[in-house]
C-alpha cells in the first residue's frame, strides 16, 4: 500500500518542456540558433534566382561552403558550450567573409544574424552557483554586533 506522503506518479514525471528549458538556459541557445539561421538564409539566397544573384562564378562554392560552416558552427555552440569561444570566432569569420562570396551576405540579413550570434556566443558566461547567504552577509561576531 501507498503512504499518504506519497507523491503521485503524474507529480513525479518530468515535464519534457521544463526539462527542454533548463536544458536551453544553461547553454547559448539563442546565440547558437542566430549563427545557425544566419548561415541557413545565406543558403537560401544562394539559391535564388539568376535576377536576383549578385555574384556567381568560381566563387559559388565558397558561398556554399562559408554558410555550411556557420550553420555547424551555430548547432556546435548549442551542443558543446565549452568550445564556445572557438566555434564563435569561426561562425563571425565565415558570416563577415560572406559578405563577398555569398550574395552581400545574404543580402545583410544572414551575415548580420551570424555576426550578432557569434558575439552574443562570445560573451557568453555559464551561471555560476549561488553564493551562501552569509558569505554575501559578511562574517558578523557577536563582538562586532550593535
Amino acid at each position: 500500500m501507498a503512504s499518504a506522503t506519497e507523491t503521485p506518479p503524474a507529480a513525479r514525471r518530468r515535464h519534457p518542456w521544463r526539462a527542454f528549458r533548463r536544458w536551453r538556459h544553461r547553454r547559448p541557445f539563442g546565440a547558437g540558433v542566430a549563427v545557425a539561421l544566419g548561415g541557413a538564409e545565406i543558403l537560401v539566397t544562394q539559391r535564388a534566382s539568376m535576377s536576383v544573384v549578385l555574384t556567381a562564378g568560381a566563387d559559388s562554392l565558397v558561398g556554399y561552403v562559408l554558410p555550411i560552416i556557420m550553420v555547424v558552427c551555430g548547432l556546435l555552440i548549442v551542443v558543446n558550450p565549452r568550445q564556445r569561444l572557438f566555434y564563435s570566432v569561426i561562425g563571425v569569420l565565415a558570416s563577415l567573409a560572406s559578405w563577398v562570396t555569398s550574395n552581400l551576405g545574404g543580402f545583410f540579413i544572414g551575415m548580420l544574424l551570424g555576426v550578432i550570434g557569434s558575439s552574443l556566443a562570445f560573451g557568453w558566461l555559464p551561471d555560476r552557483p549561488r553564493r551562501r547567504r552569509w558569505l554575501r552577509r559578511g562574517r558578523r561576531t557577536t563582538a562586532d554586533a550593535p
